[in-house]
């Protein structure tokens, strides 16, 4: 099929060479035909054609002066031909010339849309946006209107993303996109900040209460599960609120206390939060910090630290405990008892979970790979295990990496089983059944969890460290650990005791026939490369620790 272009090309090539062609033939036809027709007349009078004879047929023959107009008629018939021709072939070029206009300028229009709007969602992009929010204050501003503008992340969209894969995270934000449009009015602008981040403004001022309500429908309607190919996926979202003119009167300003508000949510653990002057009051750093762990972790800029466990029987290292650490780049090291409680009040550690989870993995893989064959145990909240995708999730990661779940101990506290034990057994029977290793931690600081040890799928328990800490001088603690070693042994459980500090707890815990050993007289949480050459140093070496550095 010929482009406009090529079709114009070749109308214009008509009208300047196939009209005059055929001109010319039916003038040399013309011509021949005179000719012969003399010839034959020249012949016949005189016996001879000479042009004396040709002359004289000429003069005398009545039928040859009649075909000498011929020329002319052709001449006549040639010039119409190219009127008409040359009309057509104009017609034709002016119809292509408005196909290839139209054609230049949906192109033009379609170039415009993609400048100005993302091309997943169809949604303005950032830079429309702001256009949008200034028209639409300078409306609100002549008409007196009000303007309420929610400003929404998606919390953990990264992990998902690497979960699930880039399609379904596609597919997540399609949708989310539909139920956004589904919510809000025709005049209300909805734009896509780019990655996880939307935001609206509804051109109907709410008041406070009226507000609320709205935004307790949107986080219920966009928190409803997405289902793509039987996987239902949660998403959690965090939004904040400002309001023209009560916040503000500029698109910048408004955005910024918009953007505050959703901080201030994901600091305190709540959904959303409509932006008051007391936001600015907040600790600068912790508001701060919230924003930079979640950017932190959306950009892998945490690190795993590993501690070393130590296998009594065998004197030797069976595993590690994989511990996220962070380097801010402004405050230095933040220390995971500051940044853990704001993730928990950010909302945040589901996906920290899923970074230190997918990152672990990972390791196991390439240490594994290397020749380095010891387990790695991973850290689950309370708020993981309430996560009825946590199972999902692993078994995703387990087929991602080409990890064997046997490779891997799962470390859950007694008083998350506590939360919700019903609810807890469920998942961890799950976990169970993907050949995961479950571990008790802290065990001995919660309350009832006797009742349901016995049904826990679990195979080890881990004595917490306070009560190690003080066992050679507390006679209480060293009565708890030797009771918890020799009930761990009865229901067939390897026990672990953490936060071996000195060679005296090391050696009381090895008469008590304590399994494995983990703390600072060992190691403390090393650096990769620092854990690799520790490994080169160390008298505690795993059965194949000389394959690991190759």
């Amino acid at each position: 099929m010929l482009t406009s272009s090529e079709m114009l090309t070749r109308n214009i090539d008509v009208l300047k060479s196939t009209v005059n062609r055929y001109g010319l033939y039916g003038l040399a036809i013309s011509l021949v035909t005179i000719l012969s027709a003399t010839i034959i007349v020249s012949y016949q009078m005189t016996g001879e054609v000479t042009l004396d004879s040709l002359i004289l047929a000429q003069k005398s023959n009545f039928a040859l002066r009649i075909l000498d107009l011929l020329p002319f008629m052709f001449a006549f018939w040639g010039q119409y031909t190219t009127s008409v021709m040359a009309y057509h072939a104009s017609a034709i070029i002016m119809e292509e010339t408005d196909d290839l206009r139209e054609e230049t300028t949906a192109w033009k229009r379609k170039s415009l849309h993609h400048t100005t709007h993302d091309t997943l969602t169809e949604l303005p992009n950032r830079s429309m946006f702001y256009e949008l929010l200034r028209e639409a204050l300078h409306v609100a501003s002549r008409d007196n209107k009000k303007l309420v503008i929610v400003y929404i992340n998606l919390v953990g969209f990264r992990e998902i993303n690497e979960t699930y894969g880039h399609n379904s995270g596609d597919l997540i934000l399609k949708e989310l996109t539909k139920r956004l449009q589904n919510l809000t009015h025709e005049n209300d602008i909805v734009a896509r900040l780019g990655g996880d981040k939307f935001i609206l403004v509804l051109k109907d001022g709410f008041a406070d209460k009226l507000i609320t309500n709205e935004v307790q429908q949107l986080q219920k309607t966009l928190e409803q599960p997405y289902v793509f190919d039987r996987t239902s996926i949660d998403v959690n979202v965090n939004s904040g609120i400002s309001r023209y003119p009560d916040d503000g009167e500029l698109s910048d300003e408004l955005m910024q206390r918009a953007e505050l508000a959703m901080i201030s949510a994901a600091s305190t653990n709540k959904a959303f939060a409509i932006y008051s002057p007391n936001l600015n009051q907040e600790n600068p750093r912790r508001v701060s910090l919230i924003g930079d762990l979640r950017r932190a972790i959306e950009n892998d800029q945490l690190e795993l630290y590993y501690q070393p466990k130590i296998d009594l029987l065998r004197n030797e290292i069976t595993s590690v405990e994989a511990l996220v650490r962070w380097n801010h780049p402004e405050h230095g090291r933040v220390s995971p008892g500051e940044f853990m409680p704001l993730a928990e009040r950010g909302r945040l550690i589901k996906p920290l979970t899923r970074w230190v989870s997918a990152t672990a993995l990972r390791e196991s893989a390439d240490w594994h790979k290397r020749g380095l064959n010891i387990g790695m145990s991973i850290n689950i909240s309370a708020r993981d295990l309430g996560d009825s995708e946590l199972p999902d999730v692993f078994a995703a990661l387990i087929a991602k990496y080409n990890v064997k779940p046997d490779w891997i101990t799962l470390e859950i506290t007694e008083s998350s089983i506590m939360d919700d034990p019903k609810h807890a057994l469920t998942i961890l029977n799950k976990l169970g059944e993907l050949n995961f290793r479950l571990s008790i931690d802290d065990f001995g600081t919660g309350y009832s969890s006797l009742a349901y040890l016995s049904k826990l799928p679990v195979q080890e328990i881990k004595i917490d460290q306070s009560f190690v800490l003080e066992m050679n001088k507390n006679k209480s603690d060293e009565l708890i650990v030797k009771a918890t070693i020799d009930l761990g042994h009865n229901l067939g459980l390897k026990v672990i005791a953490e936060g071996v500090e000195n060679e005296e707890v090391w050696h009381r815990l090895k008469q008590m026939n304590c399994d494995v050993l983990q703390g600072y007289f060992f190691s403390p949480p090393l650096e990769k490369n620092e854990f690799f050459k520790w490994l080169q140093e160390s008298r505690w070496k795993p059965k194949t620790a000389d394959k690991a550095q190759q």
